[in-house]
């Protein structure tokens, strides 16, 4: 079973709106933190949003402050993305991944997902 599912990504004009899902099963639930990231084409993956619900810390990077949100299911097995007023540089593949401590760098986490992609283009 893979332990991080991500789904919902597709294609959305400028300033529409997405809905990111991340499904974590197995050991990758016992991580600490939680955390999206985004590879855009011929660039090197970013962190988009780092948090912990159990720590009550969240941390939005850069140009999606204000217009990403984090949520979670009552069974806390999925975690969501919305994505709101999607701009262009937006576009990339998006990935869900778990980790022991908070960081911005992806190889301080452990476990991730197949990533889901998402363009936005008019």
């Amino acid at each position: 079973q893979v332990p991080l599912v991500e789904s919902g990504g597709g294609s959305v004009q400028p300033g529409g709106f997405l809905r990111l899902s991340c499904r974590i099963s197995g050991y990758c639930q016992s991580s600490e933190y939680m955390a999206w990231f985004r590879q855009a084409s011929g660039k090197e993956r970013e962190a988009v949003v780092i948090f912990s619900w159990g720590l009550g810390h969240k941390h939005f990077v850069g140009s999606v402050e204000g217009r990403f949100t984090i949520s979670q299911d009552s069974a806390k097995e999925t975690y969501f993305l919305q994505m709101t007023n999607l701009k262009s540089e937006d576009t990339a593949m998006y990935f869900c991944a778990s980790g022991g401590r908070f960081s911005l760098r992806p190889e301080d986490f452990a476990c991730w997902g197949q990533g889901t992609k998402v363009t936005v283009s008019s």
